[in-house]
């Protein structure tokens, strides 16, 4: 099945997060625990969250 450009858009998008969190993973060791403790937190708070979009896909599938 081919790919709309709306898929692949999206798809970008992934990329583009990937990348983000690469440089996040590289940027840990410089960083205090207080620091690491804080960008987690933020993380988790963010909405929508990584396992909240997964679910609704998860949920289309079926």
């Amino acid at each position: 099945m081919p790919a709309t450009g709306e898929l692949i858009r999206l798809m970008n998008y992934i990329d583009d997060i990937a990348a983000t969190l690469r440089r996040i993973n590289a940027s840990l060791p410089t960083m205090t625990d207080e620091e690491r403790t804080r960008l987690a937190d933020y993380i988790r708070k963010s909405d929508p969250s990584l396992e909240s979009v997964l679910k609704t896909l998860d949920k289309g599938a079926k």
